[in-house]
Parts: C-alpha cells; structure tokens; sequence
C-alpha cells in the first residue's frame, strides 16, 4: 500500500471543509485535481472515504474513522517540518562540546554568552575532561565539537581551526619570580613546581620543554585540576604552569600570573570535529564563533599583571 500525503490532505480537507470548492480553494487545486485525489486515495485503500450528492459531501464510517488518524499524520509531520526548519534556522537544537577545562572557563564561556544572545532557545551539553577523553568522544560521536590541546593527527578527527597558546607560571604576589626581567625555563627549574596530571596536555609541553633543555623540574605535588594546583600555589607548596587562558587565577588575589618566555611554552590547541560528518546548523554557527574566540581570544588573560 503506498499512500500518497496529498491524498490524505485532500481527503481531511474536504470533510473539514465539507465541500469540494471550498477545500480545492484552501489547497490552490482545480476541483478536478482534487476528485483524482480523492479517487485515488479511495482506490489505494480499496473503500470508499466519502458520500457525495450534487450539494453535499461526508465522510462514509470508515472516513469518519479515519479521519483523527489522518488528521494526526498530518499534525506530525507538519511538527517535524516546522522544527526542522526552527533547526536549520538554528532557532533551538542542541550543541554537545568537548572541551578541555580550561577553555570551558573562558573562550567557550564568552562564546556560549555571545550565541544565546542570539539564539536563546539552543541548549549546551558541555564534557569539560582531559584531552584524550575529548578526542574520544568527538571520535565516537557523543560531541559534535571538541576544543583540545596539542597537535591532532587522527584520520577520525576533522580540524576545524589552530592556534596556540602560551603556558604562564603561577606564583604568590610576593615571589622572587616575580622580580625577574624574564620567566625562563632556568628559572622555573630552581623552583618546586605543581605540575599538572601526566594525562593532561598541559604537562605534556612541560614535560617536553623540560626534555627538550636538558633539565628537570623540581616536582612537588601534582594536581588533576587547575584550581587544585592554584591552591597548592596559595598554600605555598610552591608554583604552577597553567594555559594562559585560564580563568582559576582570578578568584586569588595575592597570587600573580605571568607568560613564561620560551617558545617551548606553547600548546598547540585544535577545535576539531568527527572526520566526514555534517554538524547540525545550531553546532556548525556555534563553531564559526568559537573559531573567531580562539583566534582573537580579548578578554581571556588569566590573571592579574606580574609583579613589579
């Protein structure tokens, strides 16, 4: 059986309108055009739908019984074209990002704030974890973008905009450090450090630019959190290197933050998305402005100006 949707309108059309003039009139159809609807219809289920006389028309018992089911497809899939078209206008719809915790603090913050103001019915699913689990779930699909750091290589992941970003050293107002003309890595290695997780992107450029000048950093505690690590900082256990994008700093206003001066200080950071795959038209605008927040990210300092 393969029924025709213009049939079925045709038919609803004319009982509610109880006449094949005005129902031809409210579908832009010939009255014609409509009687071939409405026989077709008739024909594919095999039944008469509606009594007709030279001045009247009503549905038979079984148009009648049909009717509220007919009526009911129809109101379905009108609901299913409107959302649709409210989705591809990005009027509601759902964005899932996975995002290091850092950028969910700050650049996808500002972000979200910019896009609702402009779109306040799409909603935010947001997975702020560790870089590799951000690349999981944008492989598997369970986030439709993902803001990650270090230099993404996966056949599976699509990379949407790079850029990068500067690593700061974190310190009490009153440190030596702060004295300094210029944070080098010589610096930071005669310091105990709080180091972020081995699992996360940030110690992986601390690692590598320590590696990378013959030295070894002076490692007192080890934290998974950001703001872990800021308390450590406070509570004197020593200092901290964190993404200059991180917002914990501000909330402590007897500690300081600071660019380290060495390339090797630099994470590279990817907004990526599964490889092959079209975004939903909420998630495809919200990621053009998160591409425009990283590379101009103004207003994301991560603390108060060094020490004088």
């Amino acid at each position: 059986m393969d029924l025709n949707l213009r049939q079925v309108r045709a038919f609803v059309s004319v009982v509610q309108a109880g006449s094949f003039t005005r129902a031809a009139a409210l579908l832009n159809l010939s009255q014609p055009a409509l009687t071939v609807q409405i026989r077709r219809l008739e024909e594919t289920l095999d039944a008469r739908l509606l009594d007709r006389t030279s001045r009247t028309v009503a549905p038979t018992r079984l148009g009648r019984d049909l009717l509220p089911v007919f009526q009911r497809v129809l109101r379905d899939l009108d609901a299913v074209v409107v959302d649709t078209r409210d989705l591809a206008a990005r009027r509601h719809g759902v964005v899932r990002v996975a995002t290091l915790p850092s950028f969910a603090a700050s650049v996808l913050s500002d972000a979200i704030v910019r896009f609702r103001a402009e779109h306040p019915a799409v909603t935010f699913r947001i997975k702020d974890v560790i870089a590799q689990r951000v690349l999981d779930l944008v492989r598997g699909e369970e986030a439709d973008l993902g803001i990650v750091g270090g230099d993404v290589r996966d056949p599976e992941i699509g990379v949407l905009h790079r850029t990068r970003d500067a690593l700061h050293v974190i310190y009490p107002a009153d440190h030596p450090i702060g004295a300094l003309p210029r944070v080098t890595i010589a610096a930071l290695a005669e310091h105990p450090l709080i180091l972020m997780d081995p699992a996360t992107s940030v110690r992986a450029v601390v690692d590598r630019a320590f590696i990378g000048s013959g030295r070894l950093p002076r490692v007192a505690c080890e934290a998974t959190y950001m703001m872990t690590a800021v308390s450590m900082v406070r509570a004197g256990l020593g200092l901290t290197i964190l993404p200059g994008a991180a917002r914990e700093i501000r909330a402590e206003p007897l500690l300081r933050s600071r660019a380290i001066d060495d390339p090797l200080f630099e994470r590279p950071v990817c907004l990526i998305k599964k490889a092959g795959r079209t975004m939903p038209p909420a998630a495809e605008a919200f990621c053009r402005m998160v591409a425009d927040r990283l590379a101009d990210p103004g207003g994301t300092d991560a603390g108060a100006a060094p020490s004088p």
